[in-house]
């Protein structure tokens, strides 16, 4: 970088949502980790696209209006 630029230079702009993630991982450093297991706990799962196609084919239409009854009476 040039002197000329160096002068002009701004210090770098942390807004207070960057400014409060860094405080959390500076307090919790293991912050990440917990994330990261969450995430596979909830989400990182492998599907079974076999399964996937029974359970699709075992499926019943829903009926249009599913609080009536199949006798036709009242």
């Amino acid at each position: 970088m040039s002197k000329l630029l160096r002068i002009f230079r701004r210090p770098d702009y942390q807004s207070e949502v960057t400014q409060f993630i860094e405080q959390l991982k500076a307090a919790k450093p293991d912050l990440e980790a917990q994330q990261r297991a969450g995430r596979a706990l909830w989400w990182d799962k492998h599907v079974d696209r076999e399964l996937q196609g029974e359970w699709r084919e075992a499926r019943v239409p829903q009926k249009p209006y599913v609080y009536g009854s199949d006798s036709g009476g009242q």
